[in-house]
């Protein structure tokens, strides 16, 4: 049983935040929104990756001009991933001034630290919300704690200051990040805003810190919450720090939306972050959205290659077929397929998968069995395994998942 609060559906344009709807994957451009053209094209290319939404930066003025002809271009090239406008400083006047960006956005983010200081604050923040119910946007408040609310942090440590056991600066500042947070929702609204077009992000950079602050989060409230390391960084440590915090917490029930924050390798393409948030989910058995390659990882028994150099094939090709496969073959995004490298554990492995093989390991006789569906099918040898084993996949594919 989930021990937190079930959360507040939230309709972005049709997909759904929320209420016990899948996990939603999203990403963001790193392109200037003004560019058109660039923007465009990195929008299409991150939701054929699998982003079911798609954040870009609105700025500045040549920004909000560019939003309703990068929607309209979208949409005239059969792309309607909904684009949710990302606002900090200025973005009251941007959306007052630019009422067909406002319009044409399928979902606002506000930052409640960076919407004003001082007396500022409220009514620019009011002015964003208002225009989101007078659209019927929703709006997704993100706190970073890199951009905190420097007032309600200062009243914070003032407070701690004369406890008798004051909390340390770490807890001070997730309890400023869930405050601000849940302060900002509430004043959202009494403006008018409903708490079924709200979600809550609470973006940390260290694992811990982020774990606490969410977990706090689902016990307290029932609004939809985004989930994202920010400041990952980059390579094998933002993929590791990213899939460690998230999946503590998508196993614990919480979260409704993702976003791997990965800082992208010079000229690399942002879709790795797409592919790495979607394998998340999938090794959580939370979504499929392609084909899993089990393979082992190899030993003494194994030193032929020839079973790592399958599997690679084996992913590439699942890879490269999905685009149509997807279309073609509805289901085939829960196939697994095996690649074993030896008589330990491949014929138990292989049997476990839709279709697997098991590569003769040192010394083993020079035969590889095929299971499909836990039965053996045929026995395999000689110098086209790899060739013969792919025409296999691809047969079990076109009859396993093919229109009835």
């Amino acid at each position: 049983m989930n021990p937190f609060p079930s959360r507040q559906a939230v309709d972005v344009s049709g997909v759904v935040i929320g209420g016990g709807a899948p996990v939603v994957v999203q990403s963001m451009t790193n392109t200037d929104t003004a560019d058109i053209a660039a923007t465009v094209t990195q929008v299409k290319q991150l939701h054929e990756a699998g982003s079911e939404l798609v954040r870009i930066t609105v700025n500045n003025d040549a920004a909000a001009r560019a939003v309703p002809h990068i929607v309209e271009l979208l949409a005239r090239q059969d792309c309607r991933v909904p684009l949710i406008g990302d606002f900090h400083f200025n973005g009251h006047k941007l959306l007052r001034q630019h009422d067909a960006c406002a319009r044409a956005l399928a979902k606002y983010r506000i930052n409640p630290g960076n919407v004003g200081r001082g007396k500022k604050r409220d009514p620019q923040f009011s002015e964003m919300i208002e225009i989101a119910c007078r659209y019927d946007k929703p709006v997704r408040i993100g706190v970073n704690w890199g951009s905190l609310d420097q007032q309600l942090l200062a009243n914070l440590l003032t407070r701690n200051a004369n406890l008798a056991d004051p909390l340390s600066l770490q807890a001070i500042n997730r309890q400023a990040v869930i405050d601000s947070a849940l302060e900002s929702a509430a004043f959202a609204e009494d403006i008018g805003l409903a708490a079924e077009r709200i979600v809550i992000s609470c973006k940390m950079s260290r694992v811990p810190d982020l774990v606490d602050v969410y977990q706090t989060l689902a016990r307290r409230c029932q609004y939809a919450l985004h989930l994202g390391l920010t400041e990952a960084g980059m390579g094998d440590q933002g993929i590791t720090a990213s899939s460690t915090a998230l999946a503590i917490l998508l196993n614990q029930g919480i979260g409704d939306t993702i976003r791997v924050s990965l800082t992208p390798e010079p000229g690399a393409a942002r879709e790795r972050e797409v592919k790495i948030a979607q394998q998340i989910l999938q090794a959580l058995d939370m979504r499929a959205f392609a084909p899993s390659v089990t393979a082992c990882p190899g030993c003494g028994r194994t030193t032929s290659e020839h079973f790592q150099v399958l599997a690679r094939q084996i992913q590439q090709e699942l890879d490269a077929s999905m685009p149509e496969w997807k279309h073609s073959y509805p289901g085939v995004e829960s196939m697994k397929v095996a690649v074993m490298g030896c008589v330990v554990n491949g014929p138990g492995e292989s049997k476990h998968a839709n279709i697997g093989i098991s590569l003769p390991g040192t010394g083993e006789q020079p035969v590889a069995p095929v299971y499909e569906d836990g039965c053996k099918t045929v026995t395999l040898k000689g110098d086209d395994i790899a060739a013969e084993f792919i025409g296999l996949v691809r047969t079990y594919v076109r009859n396993h998942y093919g229109a009835s």
